[in-house]
């Protein structure tokens, strides 16, 4: 069997690709979409705390995901939390680890974790960092003696989102929730 080294066309159209249950999609998928990261249009920058903001880009509440971006403005730290789901994050600017961990996430990073394990977000550099994340499940958040604050979770992300919006005046984005 050969090893397929690139996709077999580079046709520059669209293909209509034969799928038995293309209705059924077509009927009850929420289909694909494009969020605008980089401007305000699609979703604003929501503060979470005196020194970061959370971009909110997707809202799923059928598996309790959400994506965004965290930007922490400058050197600081998002306290101690526990996670019950999988994360995965890209560092996209700065420079950002855990205090838990003897490495350091740059551009371009893959941060992966796991359910069952808490930790402290740091970052150091001067303009702080801006992480793109995938998020399933909730996240619990401590005070400095472990005590439990808050839990975060898709529904939690979704109403930091919509109040800061009615607060602000801007229009709910229905493209956020998948």
């Amino acid at each position: 069997m050969a090893t397929m080294t690139a996709p077999p066309s580079d046709k520059a159209e669209i293909v209509d690709v034969p799928y038995a249950y293309r209705e059924l999609v077509d009927r009850t998928s929420p289909g694909g979409r494009y969020i605008d990261a980089q401007s305000d249009d699609d979703s604003p920058w929501v503060p979470f705390g005196p020194n970061a903001a959370i971009k909110h880009l997707a809202f799923d509440v059928r598996q309790n995901l959400f994506s965004n971006i965290l930007w922490m403005k400058g050197p600081g730290v998002i306290g101690t939390h526990f996670h019950r789901g999988t994360i995965t994050m890209v560092c996209l600017e700065g420079s950002v680890r855990y205090l838990e961990y003897d490495w350091v996430a740059s551009p371009g990073g893959l941060i992966l974790e796991v359910p069952g394990e808490s930790h402290t977000l740091v970052t150091e550099h001067p303009e702080g960092c801006k992480l793109f994340g995938w998020m399933q499940g909730p996240i619990d958040f401590y005070d400095g003696d472990a005590n439990f604050v808050e839990t975060a979770d898709v529904f939690w992300m979704m109403n930091h989102y919509e109040t800061y919006c009615k607060e602000q005046g801007i229009k709910i984005n229905p493209k956020l929730y998948v």
